[in-house]
């Protein structure tokens, strides 16, 4: 059986050579941001079988700066592209393999030279954790 997302995710076109290896990663254009989400398999995965904290901290950078740029645009601030200058995560719980995480952005506060975002990080709906970043507007 194949997993399916839920709705209204459809697969993430913003691929990387970082992010390939996770694939399928799926996302959730809204108006105001962008939510990244996958299943938690074991290509995610630490030495004791869960997510990865990497993966968490960078599929969180990923969804904060795409967020920024749907603020910028929205705002009618001009930007080519951000380069993240800070990134700080608080992990607060311990997902799991098998779980549907997302990666929310909750809070923009962009700017002529830098984007402020905050993002959470749910594991089936639950909290696992928080991501703050900083973003250098190119």
């Amino acid at each position: 059986m194949t997993f399916q997302p839920p709705d209204p995710f459809v697969p993430h076109t913003r691929t990387s050579p970082l992010t390939a290896p996770w694939e399928p990663i799926y996302a959730d254009i809204r108006d105001d941001r962008w939510v990244l989400g996958l299943e938690a398999r074991e290509a995610h995965a630490n030495s004791r079988g869960g997510p990865h904290g990497g993966l968490i901290a960078a599929l969180a950078d990923n969804a904060m700066g795409l967020s920024c740029g749907v603020r910028m645009r929205r705002e009618g601030l001009a930007f080519n592209g951000f380069v993240t200058v800070s990134l700080g995560v608080d992990y607060l719980a311990a997902p799991s393999l098998g779980q549907w995480l997302d990666f929310d952005t909750d809070f923009i506060k962009p700017g002529k030279s830098l984007c402020y975002a905050e993002a959470t990080v749910r594991a089936d709906g639950k909290p696992v954790a928080r991501a703050r970043g900083t973003f250098k507007v190119v």
